[in-house]
């Protein structure tokens, strides 16, 4: 995992059984150590071969939901055909390797034990040429090899594990999930400075393997960089614990230089080839997939929209929709409900998350049918322990549900707060989920995304001056530059191609 793409989260507890199956495989383990393919060093690894593709394959449909899958046939095979190329020579050539690229405009990329690796359209749109994404692809697959994360601390990997294969609602503590307050983001692992700079090395060997520039691997920590400055809401939060980008653009610069003077050979860039490739691709979000403005969350596909409190951070994905202020201390999601009505609805959430119900009453919002619950957590028995351990009321999860016949589906509309502090935060729920509606708006509903459309300059010039030419507003030259890799005074000859956005 590139560390600029993810943070680390404290997360809700792991689905049981894969708890209590890596617990026994930690037991047994911790009696033999292993030898690390990359490293050759012996090292108490607490997760087989086995366990780790086992992972990979509890995580995948989780990540899917999450995120969704980005369709593009060709750039598909273009990663592909470079995947397997570069797992073949790999540390470990043996694991059912897997590359998808998923439908969000996050500049990221991840790798799931077992041989999963993803890579967002964000990322991809971002790139310049192959040699750039086979950088970033062996370091992921690096990550992989390596097995940091069978090294990384157990409550750190199965703890995110949670987040993936669970229920995003609840927290068997009685607190707010970070994912519920803050917006799901999706920290599968987070690695320590050590395993980064490890994969960096990695992802200089690899690429350079199957004759790649790994040169440009370092000049794309420049472009991270420069999204880094320009909005921490771009990419996930920086932590500290990683390298920053600007140091790791010098050092991998060195990696690759040292490399090909042991190995000197013609290492390809492929920058034409590349930008063709990623013709067409959408940059920033998707509408169809739902879109905030002016304070209101519009979904363009499923017809419907509904206010957001000003000043609330918001994720979206395809799954559900969250939103919450800044501190924290209350949160707002929308998904799916199961059942065909809301009072059906109602009941298997109740059910699923084991709560106890304080209010239920049939309503209506804008004519549409609905069910209004308001419930709270259950207190958890603490085991090992006969009697059950006092909770502070005060501090218990308390939900207010709407569920919301719409069309042909019900959505479940979701308050959540502290107990002590619900009251508070109730009116705003109410405000939020009155404003439910269907949207009619032509404009939101007909709304085209962004896409990189590639042009050749039309002449000698400056970036800017070129992207003037070719139609570009100067209020969008920050973004075209970092898309581009260039700024604004860089000297373009005739004929380059470059990516300018169009629809």
């Amino acid at each position: 995992m590139l560390p600029l793409f993810r943070s680390s989260t404290r997360q809700k507890p792991v689905y049981l059984p894969l708890l209590r199956l890596f617990l026994f495989a930690a037991f047994v383990s911790l009696t033999a150590c292993s030898r690390n393919p990359v490293t050759g060093k012996r090292e108490v690894i607490l997760m087989s071969k086995d366990q780790e593709i086992a992972l990979g394959k509890e995580s995948h449909p989780s990540v899917v939901a999450t995120m969704g899958i980005y369709e593009d046939p060709k750039l598909q095979a273009f990663i592909n055909e470079k995947g397997k190329a570069m797992a073949s020579i790999s540390h470990r050539p043996d694991l059912p390797y897997q590359f998808y690229i998923v439908d969000t405009p996050v500049v990221n990329a991840f790798a799931v034990p077992g041989g999963y690796v993803y890579f967002t359209r964000g990322i991809m749109a971002h790139f310049n040429n192959e040699a750039e994404f086979a950088g970033v692809l062996g370091h992921e697959i690096g990550h992989i090899t390596a097995r940091h994360s069978a090294r990384q601390q157990t409550t750190q990997l199965f703890g995110t594990a949670g987040l993936i294969l669970g229920s995003v609602l609840l927290d068997k503590t009685g607190q707010l999930t970070e994912a519920a307050s803050q917006g799901l983001q999706l920290a599968l692992l987070g690695y320590s400075r050590a395993h980064e700079s490890e994969s960096d090395g990695l992802g200089v060997e690899y690429s350079s393997k199957i004759g790649y520039d790994a040169k440009e691997m370092a000049e794309f920590f420049g472009t991270l960089k420069r999204i880094q400055d320009a909005s921490g809401q771009a990419i996930p939060e920086f932590q500290s614990t990683h390298p920053d980008p600007g140091n790791r653009q010098a050092r991998v610069k060195q990696l690759a230089t040292e490399y090909q003077q042991q190995n000197p050979k013609n290492y390809e860039v492929d920058r034409d080839a590349y930008l063709r490739r990623i013709e067409g691709i959408i940059v920033g979000e998707d509408p169809k997939q739902g879109f905030v403005e002016n304070d209101y969350f519009y979904h363009p596909e499923l017809k419907f929209q509904f206010p957001v409190p000003r000043g609330w951070q918001y994720q979206n994905a395809p799954s559900q929709f969250q939103m919450g202020p800044k501190d924290g201390k209350s949160a707002m999601i929308l998904m799916g409900a199961k059942g065909n009505t809301p009072d059906a609805a109602a009941q298997d959430f109740i059910t699923a998350q084991q709560l106890t119900v304080l209010q239920s009453e049939k309503t209506t919002i804008n004519g549409n049918p609905a069910v209004f619950v308001v419930s709270k957590q259950q207190p958890q028995q603490q085991q090992g322990q006969q009697q059950q351990q006092q909770q502070n009321p005060n501090e218990q999860l308390q939900i207010g549900s709407w569920f919301i016949q719409f069309g042909n589906a019900v959505y479940g509309l979701h308050g959540l707060a502290q107990a002590g502090s619900f009251s508070n935060a109730f009116g705003t729920f109410k405000q939020v989920a009155g404003g439910f509606r269907t949207l009619t708006d032509s404009d939101k509903l007909n709304r085209q995304p962004d896409r990189i459309r590639i042009k050749a300059a039309p002449q000698d010039g400056t970036f800017g001056q070129i992207m003037a030419n070719l139609g570009m507003p100067a209020s969008r030259l920050d973004q075209l530059g970092t898309l581009n890799g260039l700024k604004s005074g860089d000297r373009i000859t005739r004929g380059t191609l470059l990516k300018t956005l169009g629809r």
